[in-house]
């Protein structure tokens, strides 16, 4: 049979959609070993894996991007699930005096941490490095909580979205990278935890999965083994992604069938009657 003459038998094969939307740990998420790849590898012919991760992007460019991302479409079109991972790029510092009113009010010494309580004297010289990509905090909850709104009225539900909240900042590490990109230390980890925290309440609001990565990574007695720079997430940190978002991830795509017959299954003689079905197997 021709292909010209195939393209007339059986109908279009749909095939589900995860949607990854996030910053950058998303967008290197299809490297060797990252969770977006462990996902898909995890999903073959089940389901395709988009990435769509955006490195150095914030909430509010998100929520611009987001309607050219995903349109109302027919049912077939509509994500199984979708990923919203953002935190990182907006808890930010702002500037100098911003980081002196933080380091007046936050004194904590962060689960798992080796880094010292935020001070003044540990904080006063940073300057204004990141305004770009900063957030303020309520923005930050507000822009989420539009995305969520954005996907229902795609016909996308709420127990389809998972938020996942920025991961935490070894500021040790992260301060080293800084200075080799000629810059001081632009993010606080007591900082990003209030983000992560506004995330978790975000989630709560609007009745969606979470996946609380600022606090499960502290866990650990070091979590520094988990990020290679102090920001992004290293293989063991992958690896650590994956473990904790496949089961919230599994519950929503259980019912996804196999694509196509396994080749043992295919008919030898007319293989058309095993290929142009509707493809569940």
């Amino acid at each position: 049979m021709a292909l010209c003459e195939a393209a007339g038998c059986g109908s279009a094969l749909p095939w589900p959609r995860l949607l990854l939307f996030g910053d950058s740990i998303t967008q290197f998420s299809f490297q060797q070993g990252g969770w977006g790849a462990s996902l898909a590898d995890k999903l073959v012919r089940k389901c395709d894996v988009l990435n769509r991760g955006f490195s150095g992007y914030n909430t509010r460019w998100a929520k611009i991007i987001l309607p050219r991302l995903i349109r109302k479409g027919n049912s077939l079109d509509i994500p199984v699930a979708v990923t919203i991972f953002f935190g990182a790029n907006d808890s930010a510092l702002k500037g100098w005096n911003e980081v002196i009113t933080i380091s007046a009010h936050c004194n904590l010494h962060l689960p798992g941490s080796n880094d010292s309580p935020a001070s003044a004297s540990r904080v006063a010289g940073i300057t204004d490095e990141n305004p770009k990509q900063h957030i303020p905090l309520e923005e930050y909850a507000a822009n989420l909580k539009s995305m969520v709104q954005y996907l229902k009225c795609v016909d996308i539900p709420e127990d389809r979205v998972i938020l996942i909240t920025p991961t935490p900042l070894c500021e040790t590490a992260w301060e080293k990278e800084c200075i080799t990109q000629g810059c001081k230390l632009n993010r606080l980890n007591s900082v990003v935890g209030e983000y992560a925290n506004a995330c978790l309440q975000v989630a709560q609001d609007c009745g969606t999965d979470v996946l609380n990565l600022w606090t499960l990574m502290q866990d650990s007695q070091d979590f520094s083994s988990y990020l290679s720079d102090g920001l992004h997430l290293s293989p063991k940190g992958n690896e650590f992604l994956f473990s904790h978002l496949w089961p919230v991830i599994e519950k929503k795509v259980s019912s996804l069938p196999l694509l196509l017959p396994y080749w043992r299954d295919v008919a030898e003689a007319k293989p058309e009657l095993s290929l142009l079905g509707d493809g569940d197997h």
